[in-house]
């Protein structure tokens, strides 16, 4: 599915932690399509030194030894889908539960950004 405008997030992460996030991109993605996202993806980095010129992910995402890469996606049918998707999902009682334990990363070193479809 080819939606409109996306949400998209790209965050560095301790490898270790990888399993634990799993789960919480489960809930996430649990949570964002029961609120109306159209779809939720999230992928870790495994091809991130190419040899290409420009900049690195982890130099972009300023990941550390013993992080790699993670970036999602989530597709909406425009932004005022997303904010109205957004506001229902992270008001969702399933994203407050304690069961899943702390945060398995640090949400201030996370990019994230609204972008609408260009091709």
């Amino acid at each position: 599915m080819e939606s409109p405008y996306v949400d998209v997030f790209v965050m560095p992460l301790a490898t270790r932690k990888l399993k634990t996030y799993r789960k919480w991109a489960l809930l996430g993605r649990t949570v964002f399509l029961r609120h109306g996202a159209l779809e939720y993806r999230e992928y870790v980095g495994e091809d991130l030194k190419p040899d290409f010129p420009g900049v690195k992910f982890p130099a972009m995402a300023k990941a550390k030894r013993g992080e790699t890469v993670v970036t999602a996606f989530i597709g909406y049918k425009s932004r005022a889908h997303r904010d109205r998707v957004m506001k229902l999902a992270l008001a969702d009682p399933a994203m407050c539960s304690d069961d899943l334990g702390p945060m398995p990363f640090d949400p201030d070193r996370m990019a994230y950004g609204g972008f609408t479809r260009l091709v």
